[in-house]
């Protein structure tokens, strides 16, 4: 019992201990500026193994001169401590001094610094287990380390080293993995199995590698692994062992002249490849010289790079170019720096700050008179701005001279002279000398700057002689403008276009004509200069205009030109031609219809007429047949549907001029145009319109007086005749057995209504010429043309027919004796001869039916059978539509 607790006194003991030593490192490591430093090392130290880091700068700010008292230890700028040689600290315990020198300030600080060597622990086994619970401080977490730049070494150098709190009770063996160990760069720091120190075995490029991430591990022997991997960085101080350089060989930049003190010329980029925000990449400019030895003219900021200007007096007529030597320092461009040198041109940009001037201030030339388009003289012009630039391009003008603008000046951009040239014929007779004031300015406005001229432009004289020379004739006026009515015709005088000559005044011996190529609008007559028309104008050609070019000939053989500028002015005494009428109906036996073209026009605005379809897509299904020369037939080419159709008609009259009517055609379902305008219905009744019943009333009232007018006086009673549609299907009976009869024009064989007829006799007579025969008991009326009916069979007088159908027997009844009437008839006469003698006379009808003639045993009496059609309507068209010619 005494043992354990004299073993558990002694663990408090040496962990209170422990906490002790590590608080008095923790503290040295953070102490105030200028305090002691106190590091806990290993009892042997080798060459080159840091020990820890000084805080410099909370001792002494600015620190020009580092040195040690022991020169077995080295002092860096970032305060690390290493050592030079190997030291065994058999004390435990080792002193010196760290001085610190400013050398501007004249200032010095010490740091003392204590190393204490580590105590020997006992090495316990995994499985021994410590039975009260202790804090403790952790060192498996160390601070990240660091290594300079290109050290010199001595090597293997000791950079860092990893402990664990564990290794209190555990032998510990350490071990490392990562970039710098076993990845590229492979072998470049180790571990210390037993001590956990890491080592560097070669200097390193920062700019190459500037950090490496390892992974430490802590294990026992037996592969225990107490501790989780530990990250570590070991981080690459940067060194000075780069100079700043410039992005660019050459920096070209461009100022205008003239330019104002401070104006920005451009900005020189330079490039340090050590580690940023640090003095090593810290660059300052400077110009180191200009080229030429003039006061200086540019400055650059020491910081930024940026060049500007110093003064106002850059003129590119003097140096056009400048060339600077600029250079970049590193450190904040202290003398032990590192730097480098650029090269910066500067061009000097042109402004138009140079007038253009004349070489002479008079110039003299000379022109024939007439001349157009010939050059007579060529005017230098001189300008010191920089060449083929819009401040040394002249433009000439003449301000004063060339009212009537005979006169055109241009620029040879070549040479930049002034092309003076005569655009106009010059007229001797007028005047023989033209005095020109002539301008010269640049392509842009010019620039006032100090000792410049306060004058834009120059000017020159030029004195044009006008020489004399027999010239053409000359059309007065140059441009002459006619009106051409589009009514006139050919050869029509529309105006006179004279040309005289210039020496004498008169237009005698001149001949004309129309230049080759020109409209054919109108004629010039050769001698009088007359103009006419050439053709007709038509409609389509109202308010066109052209230029036609004449051309007069004098008697030497010497031209001169004219245009007439003609307008086509629109007809106002004659019309076009129409058509009328415009509306048309066109039944189902398409019938071609009828169209005629008149105007109110005399020759030659008038017949013959030519038609034609406007519309293409009209004229693909409707033709026209020329009739005469003022009509024509217009009709279908192919079946077409029933339907309205607009067709525009072109009629052009004997002079060309053309007009266009719509002419609508009703291509409609009909056996006549009347009856186009009557509506079907589907039942059997049938619904006439007003039209159709005022014909029938005029009809009925025009057979009624010519029934009067041929009939005689045969009876007194009235009669009223009414026969149902259905008869028709008993009486009508469809043959063809007969051939063709020709068409029938006479509208009195087929009445067209039942009618009342009061006669002044009693007998039922409708004839002309009658005569009573009794057969049976019963009375019939013989006449030629005469009218009998069912009715007047069944009952005599009777008004009112039974509707219905006529049943068998009445029909048998009714036949029978009309039969033996028939056979009666046939065998005697008007005087009861026999029927050869009877010698029947007919007027001739043309040519004789193909039918043949039946003689005296045909039915006289048929017609009568007829009038029970006058109220079939309807059902009668079948058989009227048959005897309507195709």
């Amino acid at each position: 019992m005494a043992p354990a607790a004299a073993r558990q006194g002694g663990s408090l003991c040496r962990t209170a201990c422990r906490q002790l030593l590590f608080g008095l490192l923790v503290l040295s490591l953070f102490c105030e500026a200028c305090k002691k430093v106190t590091f806990n090392v290993p009892s042997k130290l080798e060459a080159g193994t840091l020990v820890g880091r000084v805080n410099l700068k909370e001792c002494l700010k600015s620190t020009e001169h580092i040195s040690s008292s022991d020169p077995d230890f080295r002092i860096l700028e970032d305060g690390s401590v290493y050592t030079t040689n190997i030291i065994s600290l058999s004390s435990e315990k080792k002193t010196f001094t760290i001085l610190l020198k400013d050398i501007q300030r004249h200032e010095e600080k010490k740091i003392h610094v204590n190393l204490l060597a580590h105590q020997k622990k006992t090495p316990k086994t995994r499985h021994t287990r410590d039975t009260v619970l202790r804090r403790t401080k952790r060192r498996w977490a160390p601070l990240p380390s660091s290594m300079m730049e290109n050290s010199l070494g001595p090597f293997p150098m000791q950079i860092q080293q990893v402990q664990s709190d564990t290794a209190q009770n555990y032998v510990i063996h350490y071990t490392a993995a990562g970039p710098g160990i076993d990845q590229d760069p492979k072998g470049l720091f180790y571990i210390e199995r037993e001590t956990g120190n890491i080592f560097a075995t070669g200097p390193v490029d920062r700019e190459q590698y500037p950090s490496f991430q390892i992974i430490c591990y802590a294990t026992t022997p037996d592969g225990y692994s107490p501790e989780k991997p530990l990250p570590h960085i070991i981080k690459i101080e940067d060194d000075n062992d780069n100079a700043p350089f410039f992005k660019q060989d050459l920096f070209e930049f461009v100022v205008p002249e003239h330019c104002n003190a401070g104006t920005v010329v451009g900005k020189v980029i330079a490039e340090d490849r050590d580690e940023p925000n640090t003095l090593h990449t810290k660059l300052r400019y400077r110009i180191v010289s200009e080229q030429l030895p003039l006061p200086q003219m540019f400055s650059i900021h020491p910081e930024s790079g940026v060049i500007t200007t110093q003064i106002q007096q850059l003129d590119r007529e003097i140096i056009n170019r400048h060339v600077l030597l600029i250079e970049v320092r590193d450190m904040d461009g202290q003398s032990f720096g590192l730097c480098n040198t650029g090269t910066v041109v500067i061009n000097v940009g042109d402004i138009n700050d140079n007038a253009p001037y004349f070489g002479h201030s008079f110039y003299e030339t000379k022109v024939l008179e007439n001349r157009v388009n010939v050059e007579i003289l060529r005017i230098p012009c001189l300008d010191k701005d920089e060449p083929n630039s819009p401040a040394w391009n002249c433009r000439f003008s003449i301000v004063k001279g060339n009212e009537d603008n005979n006169f055109a000046i241009t620029t040879d951009g070549r040479t930049n002279e002034g092309v003076l040239c005569v655009v106009k014929g010059l007229d001797y007779e007028t005047t023989s000398l033209r005095i020109l004031e002539i301008a010269a300015s640049n392509e842009i406005p010019y620039a006032v700057v100090p000792y410049s001229s306060s004058l834009s432009q120059s000017s020159c004289t030029v004195r044009v002689t006008i020489l004399d020379d027999d010239e053409g004739p000359v059309f007065r006026p140059c441009l002459f403008p006619i009106t051409i009515d589009g009514c006139m015709t050919v050869g029509t005088v529309v105006g006179k276009y004279l040309a005289e000559d210039p020496e004498t005044g008169n237009s005698e011996g001149i001949r004309y004509r129309i230049a080759p190529g020109q409209s054919n609008w109108i004629t010039i007559d050769e001698n009088s200069g007359e103009l006419r028309t050439a053709k007709f104008f038509d409609k389509d050609m109202a308010g066109r205009q052209c230029n036609i070019t004449v051309i007069a000939v004098d008697q030497s053989g010497k031209t001169g030109t004219g245009t007439v500028l003609a307008n086509v002015g629109a007809c106002s005494r004659y019309s076009y031609p129409t058509v009328t009428p415009k509306d048309f109906t066109m039944c189902r036996d398409r019938k071609p219809v009828y169209i005629t073209a008149v105007t109110s026009n005399e020759s030659p605005y008038s017949a013959p007429f030519r038609f034609d379809i406007s519309d293409r897509s009209m004229g693909s299904g409707w033709q026209t047949t020329q009739q005469d020369d003022r009509s024509i037939l217009l009709s279908p080419r192919t079946d077409i549907p029933f339907g309205i159709y607009k067709i525009p008609i072109n009629v052009r009259d004997n002079a060309g001029r053309l007009g266009t009517t719509m002419v609508t055609v009703n291509y409609c379902d009909c056996t006549t145009p009347s009856d186009c305008g009557i509506v079907r219905q589907s039942s059997s009744a049938i619904t006439l319109g007003v039209w159709a019943i005022l014909a029938m009333i005029l009809g009925s009232l025009l057979l009624l007086l010519i029934l009067i007018t041929l009939c005689g006086c045969y009876g007194t009673g009235a009669v009223s005749k009414h026969v149902p549609d259905d008869l028709a299907n008993q009486n009508l009976i469809i043959s063809n057995t007969e051939a063709p009869g020709e068409e029938v024009m006479d509208p009195n064989i087929i009445p067209l209504q039942a009618a009342t007829v009061n006669s002044c006799d009693q007998g039922v007579g409708m004839g002309t010429i009658g005569h009573e025969v009794k057969t049976g008991g019963q009375s019939f009326e013989m006449s030629k043309g005469g009218h009998q009916t069912l009715e007047s069979v069944r009952g005599y007088g009777q008004s009112t027919v039974e509707q219905g159908r006529y049943s068998y027997s009445e029909w048998q009844n009714f036949m029978h004796s009309r039969l033996g009437e028939k056979v009666y008839m046939c065998r005697q006469d008007e005087e009861n001869k026999h029927s050869e003698d009877y010698v029947l006379p007919y007027n001739y009808e043309g040519r004789g039916s193909l039918a043949g003639s039946v003689g005296c045993c045909s039915d006289q009496q048929e017609v009568e059978v007829l009038d029970f059609l006058d109220q079939l309507e309807p059902k009668f068209r079948t058989l009227a539509e048959t005897c309507v010619k195709r």
